[in-house]
């Protein structure tokens, strides 16, 4: 399969290139978001692609957005891709990549959910008793299921910066008592509901990351990716025992294959082997056959 490391769309005019998708305006209401086989791991691009990735985000994104549409509106537009890309070997090319969605002004905040305890939220709870400063009961265990899901948001950081976390308060002076308030009850319900209806696939959502944006008449839209395996640490509920940390169906693979390496987590990033690359492009086409199947 190949790999699309960059859109390369030349008819439409280039806003943003992020880690992992490319931004074109189609006009002044609508974009086109091409989510490529770009692969970052601590906040490094890396120069290999992983084929068949950004297909794999897009149709999970998709099977999302319809799913949770009852909870919250999202970005996703009635322009078709034909009428977007009037080229036909560039829409042909980038179609299983691209979504075309409304231009809304997005929210700088990354909305976590986190109902597990992993990840740095673990390595704080070990010398803390806490995850982002919310305190938490003694004596959880690694991987172990938290009480309720908390909310822990962070800013949004450029490529290759990192994002920082900050508490609730700190988002309530950045956006708004109000909309802030409506932004983390929405996301703890979307996690709730989503990771619901994971478990009766076989999959635990052991936490995962929303963005939000606002409509013309300020109303709050679902944006980006959700719930995929890039945005979300994805277990497998067989292998899943509170104490281990549980393999997972996203790029944890790559992350562990590059803490064997001598490498100081700077771009630019080792190129990845091409078995790992293959291992963790099998992962992610698992996660979407569990979860649509």
């Amino acid at each position: 399969m190949d790999a699309m490391m960059h859109a390369d769309i030349k008819s439409l005019k280039l806003l943003h290139s992020g880690k992992v998708r490319d931004m074109y305006e189609i006009d002044e209401n609508h974009l086109l978001i091409v989510t490529t086989d770009r692969l970052s791991a601590f906040d490094v691009v890396l120069p290999t692609p992983i084929p068949g990735k950004g297909q794999v985000l897009n149709a999970v994104s998709d099977f999302w957005f319809e799913k949770l549409a009852h909870i919250l509106p999202n970005h996703t537009a009635t322009m078709t891709l034909e009428e977007a890309i009037p080229d036909a070997d560039e829409r042909e090319r980038v179609r299983s990549h691209a979504i075309v969605v409304k231009r809304l002004q997005p929210l700088p905040i990354e909305a976590i959910v986190r109902g597990y305890l992993i990840g740095s939220g673990w390595s704080e709870y070990q010398k803390q008793g806490s995850v982002c400063g919310i305190a938490l009961p003694e004596g959880l265990p690694l991987a172990g299921k938290l009480p309720e899901p908390l909310f822990t948001p962070s800013t949004k950081a450029a490529v290759g910066e990192h994002d920082e976390n900050i508490d609730f308060d700190r988002m309530c002076g950045i956006v708004g008592t109000e909309l802030a308030t409506k932004m983390r009850d929405v996301s703890l319900q979307l996690y709730k509901e989503a990771a619901a209806f994971a478990l009766t696939k076989g999959i635990i959502i052991a936490d995962t990351k929303f963005e939000f944006g606002l409509d013309q008449d300020g109303n709050l839209t679902l944006i980006d990716e959700v719930l995929t395996p890039d945005s979300s640490r994805f277990w497998p509920v067989s292998d899943y025992q509170p104490g281990i940390s549980p393999p997972s169906f996203d790029k944890q693979f790559v992350r562990d294959w590059l803490e064997t390496l001598t490498w100081n987590k700077q771009s630019p990033g080792p190129a990845v082997p091409a078995d790992i690359a293959e291992k963790t492009s099998a992962k992610y086409a698992e996660a979407l056959a569990r979860l649509t199947a």
